[in-house]
C-alpha cells in the first residue's frame, strides 16, 4: 500500500504488510532485528522471530539469562526492524518491553518441537562454550533426564512484548524517493496515534 495517508491505525497496516510478507517472502517473513543496549550504553542487535502480535504489542521468546535477555530486563526498552526485501518494505518499532504472562509462555513453549524444548535446557545461551561436543553432551544429558516425560519450561525462559510508542513504515521508491510514514503516540496506555510523513 503506497498511500499511507489513508491509514490511521498502524496495527492494521502492519497486519496487512505481514500478510503480504507471509505470501511473498521465501524464508521467515516474521524475522526481525532486535536492538538493545548493555549496561555501558553500547547497542547490540540480532535477528529473531516474531511469534505473535496484537494491539498490545509484538512478542518474542528467549532465554532471560542470554545477553539480550539481561539487557532487556535491565533497560526495559527495545527497538525492532522488519525488512522484507522482496516487497521493498521495512517497518521499525520502538518502545518499552514487558514480560509476557506465565500462561502465555507455557502455552508457546509446549507448542515448540521437543528438540527445541530440550535445547532451551541444554544451552547456556551467550556463555562461553568449550566445544561443540560439550553442547552435544549437554543435549544428551537433558534428553536422558526428560526421557518419557513432558519437558517443563525452564524458569529462565519466557517472552518479551515490545509495546510500541512509534511504528515507522518505509516503502522503496524509484531514485531513492521512498515513502516513509511514522506513527507515534504519547503513552502506551493511549490509542491516540498521530501520523507524520517523513522525507526519505
Amino acid at each position: 500500500m503506497s498511500d499511507f495517508t489513508l491509514q490511521t491505525d498502524p496495527f492494521s497496516l502492519f497486519e496487512a504488510w505481514m500478510k503480504d510478507a507471509e505470501a511473498g517472502e521465501i524464508n521467515d517473513p516474521n524475522a526481525f532485528s532486535l536492538a538493545s543496549v548493555d549496561r555501558d550504553g553500547l547497542p547490540n542487535v540480532r535477528v529473531l522471530l516474531l511469534k505473535e502480535f496484537d494491539r498490545h504489542g509484538f512478542v518474542f521468546y528467549t532465554n532471560f539469562e542470554s545477553r539480550k535477555g539481561e539487557e532487556l530486563l535491565a533497560s526495559r526498552k527495545a527497538a525492532m526492524c522488519f525488512h522484507w526485501k522482496s516487497l521493498l518494505r521495512q517497518v521499525r518499532i520502538r518502545g518499552p518491553v514487558e514480560i509476557v504472562d506465565d500462561s502465555d509462555a507455557d502455552a508457546y513453549y509446549r507448542s515448540r518441537p521437543r528438540g527445541s524444548r530440550i535445547g532451551a535446557w541444554a544451552s547456556q545461551q551467550s556463555r562461553p562454550l568449550a566445544s561443540r561436543e560439550a553442547l552435544s553432551e549437554a543435549v544428551a544429558e537433558c534428553e536422558s533426564r526428560f526421557s518419557g516425560e513432558d519437558i517443563p519450561r525452564p524458569p529462565y525462559w519466557s517472552g518479551f512484548r515490545v509495546i510500541p510508542l512509534s511504528i515507522e513504515f518505509w516503502h522503496d521508491r524509484e531514485f531513492r524517493l521512498h515513502d516513509r510514514v511514522i506513527f507515534t503516540r504519547s503513552d502506551i496506555t493511549r490509542d491516540d496515534w498521530q501520523s507524520t510523513r517523513l522525507y526519505p
